[in-house]
């Protein structure tokens, strides 16, 4: 795992550099550092006005009582897109671009979430969800007996 992610660290910086200086052989120096420019800065926008409505989402899902795993995957997403987006490039300006096409990031979600191993939350998040304020708070009833003996036998010393 640690070569593949130098590969990349060392790879994607190559090819993106090689690609600038051959678009900028063609389109202008001035202007592929604006489009490298303007692409952040859209994207940055973009990355912000969708990131608050996956915040809206997740707060959403957990007023239901639901675990808000897609809404989160999706979040991270759009993090990984901002990322993306503020690097110069034309490449990572794709890869950012892309996760910002809400199907294809859901579908990404959904496909991570299926892989991935869930743990369901048990009786502490069920409980959190059943306290909530448009009905009476649920409560468990333990039911025994006890007892106290103070003979002051003491037959364990």
């Amino acid at each position: 795992m640690a070569g593949k992610l130098l590969l990349i660290f060392i790879v994607v910086p190559l090819v993106e550099t090689w690609l600038l200086i051959k678009i900028g052989s063609v389109i202008g120096a001035l202007t592929t550092i604006a489009l490298v420019i303007l692409t952040a800065v859209v994207g940055s926008q973009l990355v912000r006005h969708q990131g608050l409505k996956a915040l809206a989402d997740i707060q959403r899902c957990q007023q239901r009582g639901e675990m808000p795993a897609v809404p989160l995957l999706e979040g991270a997403a759009l993090l990984l897109a901002g990322a993306f987006l503020i690097t110069p490039g034309f490449i990572t300006d794709t890869l950012g671009f892309a996760l910002l096409v809400p199907a294809l990031r859901q579908a990404a979600a959904q496909q991570l979430l299926a892989r991935a191993i869930t743990i369901q939350a048990g009786p502490a998040w069920q409980h959190r969800a059943s306290n909530r304020a448009d009905g009476p708070p649920q409560q468990r009833t333990i039911e025994g007996e006890y007892s106290r003996d103070d003979t002051g036998d003491r037959r364990d010393q």
